[in-house]
Order: structure tokens, then sequence, then C-alpha cells
């Protein structure tokens, strides 16, 4: 199963009005259910909810939308929990959800990134080829305004949603790009996510980019693009995992799987065992010198894959320090089958028991990226990108 995992059938059942119909003693009968007392205590913990819903129901000036109240009591219980990677998803998002690992959805073309210390939501990604990139939208933008919606860390999901609508249909939006306010009007279009690219560098150096580990294509994309590096020679390879923010851990873990033989990947610690879920490469692996690169929107998965690499020193890391996402999410889907949650279950550690949450990774080769260079729009494999140049000389070094 995975993690930001699928499971389903999650049954909560909380009915409004239920305890009236419990009896913690006595035998059942018409009208009357028996429990024990455990369970009637526990539901004693939500009779203040019925209690505001009879309120409601009673003295309320209008028909409340019943659906809508509850949707938004999940969410405040999830937000009591005061961790920004919990969080409810609706009907609309849990659709568009699944949108997104198909590779194909409606909107401009961007990939976002927040950052919960400062609120901030930064654009890591300007798809190729995409009403964004005609725009003029640029990575390292910080989204600020989606319509009237003031965008931040808290309001990115929201913010999603006005972005994405029609095909064809206008949405505006705001960034701020260094000390400059700039406001794009932008028409929607359906957008193809790529999330493997590749190419041939001089010297016989294989180039892959990896954007993020979504798509149910994304492990078959990686290993054809690195076969076909390898059949045209490659000696040695750079892994690009900059402002990839991460996904499913098993692709993650199916990544390293072809640089590491038999070998601990990454395990984790819940709030009651520790050293839990060990996972493991199987036998057999690819050689080929290794370079990775990163960068401080490099997160989760992009993480556990490098520490891995890195603790065994089967890759040179060069970049700058990663994000510090070390927690890992269910993603469970509730009983309606139209709505889900994702809930933060574990913290994952590196396979030498590095703590990566808050913290992220240190690079091998620190390199960082000239301010001058923040906005720049580079090509696949501009050798102008000092972090990349970094990269080739020394998976040249290692050939």
């Amino acid at each position: 199963m995975k993690r930001r995992l699928m499971v389903f059938a999650l049954i909560l059942a909380l009915l409004a009005g239920a305890l009236a119909a419990f009896s913690a003693v006595g035998e059942t009968r018409r009208g009357t259910v028996t429990i024990d007392r455990d369970e009637y205590n526990r539901l004693l913990k939500y009779e203040k909810l019925d209690e505001v819903m009879q309120y409601i129901n009673a003295y309320y000036y209008q028909e409340p939308d019943t659906d809508k109240m509850l949707d938004y009591a999940v969410q405040g219980m999830l937000a009591g929990l005061g961790d920004p990677y919990t969080f409810y998803y609706d009907a609309e998002s849990w659709e568009s959800m699944w949108e997104d690992e198909e590779g194909e959805y409606t909107g401009i073309g961007i990939q976002m990134l927040a950052n919960y210390d400062d609120q901030t939501v930064k654009i890591t990604r300007v798809f190729r080829d995409t009403p964004a990139e005609k725009a003029g939208l640029r990575k390292n933008d910080i989204l600020v305004r989606a319509e009237d919606l003031e965008v931040t860390a808290e309001t990115m999901d929201a913010a999603v949603k006005i972005i994405r609508g029609e095909v064809g249909g206008q949405v505006q939006v705001e960034v701020l790009r260094g000390e400059e306010s700039i406001t794009f009007d932008i028409t929607r279009a359906s957008i193809h996510t790529n999330n493997v690219d590749y190419a041939m560098l001089d010297n016989n150096v294989g180039y892959v980019i990896l954007y993020q580990f979504s798509t149910d294509s994304l492990i078959s994309d990686f290993n054809a693009a690195l076969d076909a590096l390898e059949a045209q020679g490659a000696a040695s390879i750079i892994l690009d995992l900059r402002d990839n923010p991460g996904g499913w851990v098993e692709d993650a873990v199916k990544v390293a799987d072809r640089f590491l033989d038999s070998k601990l990947v990454v395990y984790s610690k819940t709030r009651y065992s520790s050293d839990t879920n060990p996972q493991y490469t199987k036998s057999g692996s690819d050689k080929i010198p290794l370079v990775v690169l990163v960068n401080e929107n490099s997160a989760s998965s992009s993480e556990i894959l490098t520490g891995a690499l890195q603790d065994h020193n089967r890759a040179t890391v060069v970049g700058t320090q990663t994000f510090g996402k070390g927690i890992m999410q269910y993603v469970l889907g509730l009983s309606d089958n139209e709505t889900g949650i994702q809930l933060t279950y574990c913290e994952y550690f590196t396979p030498n028991g590095n703590h990566v949450h808050g913290i992220g990774l240190t690079p091998d080769i620190v390199v960082e990226m000239p301010k001058d260079m923040t906005y720049a729009a580079l090509e696949l494999g501009d050798m102008s990108d000092p972090q990349l140049q970094a990269a080739w000389d020394e998976a040249v070094k290692l050939q």
C-alpha cells in the first residue's frame, strides 16, 4: 500500500443525535441499542457537537446546509492537530488530487510549494508550453493572490481550486517577483504534466530530472530515461531533484532500487513504536557513477531518496540544504467514497538514523544559485546553471 498512502473504507461513525439512542447497560429492544461502557464514554465526547447541531436546527434563521457544516467540522477537527500536512479533501479536492495523479488536469501549468514558516507559496516549476509560461510566470515567483483570494500556505488548496476551472476561462493571479508586484490574466487550458526529462550532456554525462514523485507512469518513465542514456553511452549520471516537492514514498524507494543493492532506504517512528516499516531495495543494482542535485525546495520523498544514496555513499550530493520535510502522511478515503483526509502518521529517518524534519540534508558539495539567476528560465541541460555545472564537473571526475 502507498504512503501518502491509499487506504479506503475508513469508517467515521459520528452520527448526530446518536447518543440518545445508546444505552450503556440493559437489553436490546425496540428504539435502543446496547453498547459497552467504553464505547458509550467515547461517544459522550462528541455530545457537544450534537448539542450545537440541535441549537442550529431549533433557532438558526435559515435552513442549514448540513453537508457543508460537516465538511467544516472535519476540517476544524484536523486543524486542531496544528499540523499543516494534515488536512481534509472535500469532494472537489479529492477528485482533483486523482487528476494530478493521472498527469492531466485543467489549469495554467504551475507547480507550487508552501512554506509554513513564513506562509509563502512559491512557484517552483512552470511547465513548458502552458498558459503560465506564455503569460510570463517564472520559477521562484511568490503567488500572493488568485482572483480575490489572498494566497498563503493555509489557503493554497483554495487557490488551486480557483486557478483550475473550465478550459478557456480566465483567472487573474498576482505574484511578487523580488520587490515587484505583477498581475497576470491567464486563460486556462488542459495541462499534461511530464515528471521526467532527460538529455545527454558533454563527456557522456547523462542528465535526468525528476520533477515530483507522482503519476502512475513515473517509474517506467524514469527507467526508460536511464536505459536510453546508458544505451547512448552514458558513463555517469546526474539525477536532478531540485524543486521536487516529493510525493509517493514507494516511488522514491523504487528509484533507489535502481542504484542500491539490498540496502535500507528509510525507516520510520510512530508515537507507538520505533524502527517501524523499514524499506529496502531488492538485490541487483546499476553501478553507474551518480551525482544528485538538490536545493531548498527538494522535499519529502526527494529527501528520502537523497538521504539513502548519500548515507550508503552511492552518490555525491551537490546543491544547497534541502527543505526538511521529515514526516510521512497517509491519504485515506472516507466511507462516502467522495472525500478523504491526509494524516501525518510518522517521522522518518535516513539509513544512518539522521533526522530530516525541520533540518533537511546537507550536500557534499554546497553550490548556491546566484541571486541574479533567481528567476532565470533555463533550458534543459543549460550549462550556464552553476549548480548543474558543478554537478557535471563531479560526474566527469567519477567516470
